[in-house]
């Protein structure tokens, strides 16, 4: 695998060459500076340590920027870092407006804020409002009584006669969707982990208080927010059981909770109520929402978010096991490109926090590591978009195999492991999924160089194991040598920055029925580039 050109991932064909040729009026096109961001994207906890004690911190992070700098981005994205039991690495919430005390505190908050804007780039935070944590004083205060006042600003249901659970829904992180209170006798709704209940988006009351802490937010000075797991925020009315043919325990129940009919009622009230008021971004993790409707959620003048991740692309290796499809490549991805295209904006990435590194999924991460490396980063990072780079694919970081469950700390990957232990399904067995697909082969600690736990922390015992390859994938080698993937993505940024067609330029896909390269153009009313990348 390899692409087109070593030191210049595309073509630019000489505008003389073209002047024949129909291009695309590109001068009414609105100018917005996130679209002409490159963002970055850091997961706090292993990042950089800045006290030894183990766990990536805010000022670990202020001690970093200059690389992110270096790089080119001029927008950065944090996982969240609010106070929080940590059940799912901070995605439970116990106070929004307190910081979790391994990150640092607000003070700290504030000095790297200034320091992202003394840096001449922007900053964003992860918004959680599907769920808190269960030791959130809301929820504290909802399960104390049936009839207490913020009782209703969680999902509360009975049990059905014979003491089975509301519904058959099954949860994200696997089993029961519902988690029995014994003190009320009643069950709550959590999509994702029983730690982690639903909050109910029908009592306008929670509404209000979710837009007053987003509000607060934005007056302390952040430029805007990726929201978290936006897409199911609306459940279908009634709360019904899912169709259950193979008569299993527990049903998958996105269709009954991802992207409901009616979500668009309270996404246009939040946006009303917050962010409408200020010159921010904001980017909506909206799993489930289609390319035919994002127009809906991105478009520029009734768009309830600047731009969306979708998932259809990344999804499409777990399907076949690792190897990449590369025709349906080019359809998901032609598909989003151009069904906004006239009047809405893409969010373009190949990694993330959720998803295992994607040299090891999509690619070859050992004899082709370098040549999948920058092949993957050239494919998406030149589309239409605004591109997030995830902390560490600038290095090539790869894909972990730990011995034990217990060196993984992901709740899914427990809650999995957990459930097929007890289906009789082996060990071995078991963590060869977990070794594919889990999510915390994308959080082990970021490779800075070949010291101690690859420069990250001087604690004898980091969070998380460090992969071991670390002594050869790290930031301080790669900057060395002009040929690594680390300066390749330094110039593919700087050839998108430099040139306005990879920003403003549309996208045409060319040799649509390839089976190896994904080729496209981007074509302005002055320049057409032309993209070819060797996926196989």
């Amino acid at each position: 695998m390899s692409e087109t050109s070593t030191n210049n991932p595309l073509i630019p064909l000489n505008t003389e060459v073209l002047e024949k040729s129909s291009f695309y009026p590109t001068s009414d096109v609105r100018r917005k500076w996130w679209k002409e961001s490159v963002a970055y994207q850091i997961y706090p906890r292993s990042f950089q340590d800045s006290n030894g004690d183990g766990i990536g911190d805010i000022r670990g992070i202020i001690q970093r920027l200059d690389h992110i700098k270096e790089l080119g981005a001029d927008l950065i994205w944090i996982c969240p870092i609010y106070k929080s039991p940590n059940d799912d690495n901070g995605y439970d919430i116990s106070d929004y407006q307190q910081i979790m005390d391994v990150f640092g505190t607000m003070a700290d908050v504030e000095e790297l804020v200034k320091a992202v804007h003394d840096r001449k780039m922007r900053i964003i935070f992860d918004l959680v409002l599907n769920h808190t944590s269960d030791e959130h004083p809301w929820f504290i205060e909802s399960r104390s009584s049936r009839t207490n006042p913020k009782r209703d600003w969680y999902i509360w249901r009975d049990g059905k006669p014979g003491g089975l659970r509301p519904n058959n829904w099954e949860s994200i992180f696997n089993g029961s969707a519902w988690e029995y209170d014994k003190e009320t006798d009643q069950y709550y709704l959590h999509l994702f982990s029983r730690k982690m209940p639903d909050v109910n988006w029908e009592c306008a009351e929670l509404r209000q208080e979710l837009y007053k802490m987003t509000r607060w937010w934005l007056d302390q000075g952040i430029d805007g927010f990726r929201i978290d797991a936006i897409s199911h925020i609306k459940k279908k009315p009634g709360l019904p059981d899912l169709p259950n043919p193979k008569q299993l325990e527990f049903v998958s129940s996105f269709d009954y909770h991802m992207n409901v009919e009616g979500i668009e009622e309270y996404l246009n009230e939040f946006k009303r109520e917050t962010y409408s008021k200020y010159d921010v971004v904001t980017v909506g993790e909206a799993n489930g929402v289609s390319a035919d409707q994002a127009v809906d959620w991105v478009d520029e003048e009734k768009g309830k978010f600047n731009m969306i991740f979708q998932f259809e692309a990344t999804n499409l290796w777990e399907k076949t096991l690792g190897t990449l499809d590369v025709l349906a490549l080019k359809r998901i991805m032609t598909r989003w490109e151009k069904g906004v295209e006239k009047s809405g904006w893409n969010a373009l990435f190949i990694e993330n926090h959720d998803k295992p590194r994607i040299v090891s999924t999509w690619g070859d991460d050992k004899e082709y590591w370098r040549d999948c490396a920058t092949a993957f980063g050239t494919v998406y990072m030149l589309m239409m978009g605004t591109p997030f780079i995830y902390q560490g694919q600038e290095i090539g970081m790869t894909n972990v195999r730990f011995p034990s469950i217990n060196d993984y700390p992901d709740v899914a990957a427990k809650n999995f492991y957990n459930l097929e232990l007890a289906k009789g399904i082996d060990h071995n067995e078991i963590m060869q999924i977990i070794y594919i697909t889990g999510r915390d082969n994308a959080r082990t600690p970021m490779q800075w160089d070949d010291s101690l736990n690859a420069g990250f922390s001087t604690s004898q015992q980091t969070w998380i194991g460090v992969n071991p390859n670390y002594v050869r994938i790290n930031v301080a080698q790669q900057e060395k040598d002009q040929h690594s993937v680390l300066n390749f993505y330094k110039r593919l940024v700087r050839v998108r920055k430099e040139n306005d067609v990879f920003t403003y330029g549309i996208y045409d896909l060319i040799l649509s029925s390839h089976k190896q390269i994904y080729g496209y153009t981007r074509t302005s009313d002055t320049k057409r580039a032309y993209v070819l990348t060797n996926l196989t």
